[in-house]
């Protein structure tokens, strides 16, 4: 029997536990929070050896003991993040995969490609944790287009969903995604100001790699002293947007589907029934199962390295590709990663940079291992694009464009400034960076020809 004295310890020490959302304990063991709300409860699930038992506290030492938030947090109340209710088991992943598939198609409209590589990423949203880097879903379209229902229906079957579009300003989604450290949905749209765009664009630019916070001033202590604070942003992220993002390198982090081009399937719900959310909670209870099953035991597979592609995207990308096990699906998103090389190719053969350099190579053709002359480089330039810019053209303004923005170092020898013949290894990266590389097939022929004319010659 407790005496009050007891019941006075007892409530003292859970005010002095921590809340936490997820716990890693000694020995390798894996706490999640889980959250029921038919009963209002909150508890942890921890997987020891393969066996899920249920716990209302963790007690690691004397002096630290861990709790799960409350259920009254307004957060987990009001379903801005959604939570596993207990670990339930799964038949298999492919089954899984299927499941998490069959609950997107029924809910919203995607293309038959976009929608087998958002049931994948949704599996590895509760695995991310595995990786040091990782891509964003991210679907594109106007108002009307399905963005928010794609929003929904994947984010409500990612580990931990955060829904941002109900906060008013960015500073409290730094907040929550220190804490619960789970998947961002949101809609750039919901964020009108220029400030506040800039705030979610940090949070993206930061979040696709572990060990980036992003760093924030807060006033602290009762002097009002501004005291600078890390925010853990790294993790899975749904995003909708408009149009593209300016940032090229935040555009090549983002597997995305372009909505509104074809007719609403007609077997798609215009409201979403009470069904969904029945739904998605036994699929999180799936997947949470899942997570206590892999975690740990994924890892970025070199062997899925296409040297063909940059090794940027190779680096967002390949912790995806690890995770999926059909090989036509893995089969299908490298082919999507090869289209994204092209469009990157093919974006940068637009930009003055990739004009001067094909200028470059033109100059360079018949040329090598000789020095190449800016003011040869400069009159190939003004040829092929002087009506396209109002400004003057000079040896000078291409060289600072040859060394500031294409790295490349110019030398001066009788009064002229050159490219060195030692920069040739430099150009040749540059040709493949802007497309400027014969094709293959290309080159093929044009050796088939030479034999030709080597083989019928007098």
């Amino acid at each position: 029997m407790n005496t009050p004295f007891q019941h006075i310890v007892k409530k003292v020490k859970e005010h002095r536990a921590t809340p936490v959302s997820f716990a890693m304990l000694p020995g390798g063991s894996l706490a999640e929070m889980v959250y029921d709300p038919a009963e209002g409860r909150a508890q942890f699930a921890v997987c020891r050896d393969g066996f899920v038992s249920y716990e209302t506290q963790l007690t690691l030492s004397e002096n630290k003991v861990l709790r799960p938030y409350s259920p009254d947090n307004s957060l987990i109340k009001n379903e801005i993040v959604l939570l596993p209710s207990a670990a339930e088991p799964y038949e298999s992943t492919q089954a899984l995969v299927a499941d998490v598939q069959a609950f997107i198609h029924r809910y919203v409209d995607l293309s038959p490609l976009f929608e087998q590589l958002a049931a994948h990423y949704i599996l590895f949203t509760w695995l991310y944790d595995s990786f040091n880097e990782l891509p964003y879903l991210r679907v594109k379209g106007d108002t009307g287009s399905g963005k928010t229902r794609f929003l929904l229906t994947v984010g409500s079957l990612c580990y931990k969903p955060t829904f941002a579009s109900g906060a008013s300003t960015v500073s409290p989604l730094f907040r929550i995604l220190d804490i619960f450290r789970g998947t961002l949905v949101i809609d750039e749209g919901d964020f009108r100001f220029s400030d506040e765009k800039a705030e979610v664009v940090k949070i993206l630019n930061n979040g696709n790699a572990r060990g980036f916070p992003v760093l924030r001033s807060e006033v602290i202590g009762r002097r009002g002293e501004f005291s600078p604070r890390a925010y853990h942003v790294y993790g899975p992220k749904l995003v909708a947007t408009r149009g593209a993002f300016q940032d090229r390198a935040l555009e090549s982090r983002c597997l995305t589907e372009e909505l509104g081009n074809r007719k609403l399937r007609f077997d798609v719900p215009i409201n979403l029934p009470p069904a969904f959310k029945i739904e998605a909670q036994a699929l999180r209870n799936q997947l949470l199962m899942f997570r206590f099953a892999n975690h740990g035991r994924s890892i970025a597979d070199p062997a899925l390295v296409d040297r063909a592609i940059e090794p940027r995207l190779n680096q967002v990308f390949v912790p995806l590709l690890s995770i999926i096990q059909d090989e036509q699906t893995r089969g299908n998103l490298k082919g999507v990663l090869r289209e994204y090389q092209r469009q990157l190719v093919a974006d940068r053969g637009l930009e003055v940079e990739a004009q001067i350099a094909e200028a470059i190579r033109e100059v360079h053709e018949g040329m090598e291992g000789e020095d190449l002359s800016l003011r040869d480089i400069t009159s190939r330039f003004i040829e092929a694009h002087a009506e396209e810019t109002d400004r003057k053209i000079t040896p000078k303004w291409v060289g600072g464009i040859i060394r500031r923005r294409l790295g490349l170092k110019t030398v001066r020898r009788s009064g002229s400034y050159l490219i060195p013949a030692s920069e040739a290894p430099r150009l040749q990266q540059l040709y493949e960076k802007y497309g400027l590389q014969p094709e293959p097939d290309a080159v093929e022929s044009e050796e088939s020809l030479q034999d030709i004319v080597r083989t019928s010659g007098p």
